[in-house]
């Protein structure tokens, strides 16, 4: 039976009758095909025909997103979860705009994760994306240094996301910075612990956008968007 939240949306947005096939996941990589078999406003009765885990494909994208002003947090979550990013950090930069602190921090975060959450319901993905808790300049170096890629959006940078050389397996780091960019000691930072500059190309993106741009481009170099 499928009641709640999860019930009305596929009951009365999907509409969803007897005979079709609705699939659950519980956004681990566990998937259970099922077909409706009863239809109520707010809930459905459904059967399972097969149950199945997918694993965690390689290499995993993490992105460290500077805290964007506004609902622009939550769009670049949205559209970073869409492309398929793994884990989405955010990050306290010097220049961010917004700040993160006490109950603020805890309901901005609920507000992230919960935006994973649906856009990964949109689109029909069995992983859903972790959102932990933001990190200062030391997390995100820590984040930087235990990864097979690290990669720091800068257009100035020598060579572009579409040419660095990608890892088969591990996590690739994708640092996107705030609006008025990194600090001196913020990219001195970063470099040090091992992550290296590329630029998208010729124009200069927001940065609740250039994530999930960035993000397309490596997965499509990859065997995940095979």
């Amino acid at each position: 039976m499928l009641r709640g939240q999860e019930g009305r949306h596929a009951s009365t947005v999907r509409r969803l009758v007897p005979g079709e096939r609705a699939d659950i996941t519980d956004g681990s990589g566990l998937v259970a095909e099922c077909v409706v078999t009863a239809a109520r406003p707010g809930e459905l009765e459904l059967t399972v025909l097969h149950r199945r885990t997918e694993p965690r494909r390689e290499p995993m994208l993490v992105v460290i997103q500077a805290i964007p002003k506004g609902d622009r947090g939550e769009l670049a979550v949205e559209l970073l979860t869409e492309v398929g990013t793994d884990v989405i950090v955010p990050w306290a930069a010097e220049r961010c705009v917004a700040v993160w602190r006490g109950e603020r921090a805890v309901k901005s975060r609920a507000r992230w994760s919960s935006a994973a959450e649906q856009a990964a319901k949109q689109s029909r993905r069995v992983w859903f994306p972790a959102v932990p808790a933001p990190v200062d300049l030391a997390g995100a170096v820590q984040r930087v240094q235990g990864a097979a890629l690290a990669i720091v959006l800068d257009p100035d940078g020598s060579e572009s996301v579409s040419s660095v050389g990608l890892p088969d397996g591990g996590e690739i780091v994708l640092v996107v910075g705030p609006e008025g960019g990194l600090t001196e000691a913020e990219g001195a930072a970063l470099f040090s612990a091992g992550a290296v500059a590329a630029r998208l190309g010729p124009t200069v993106l927001r940065a609740s956008s250039a994530g999930a741009v960035a993000a397309g481009i490596l997965l499509s170099r990859t065997s995940r968007w095979a």
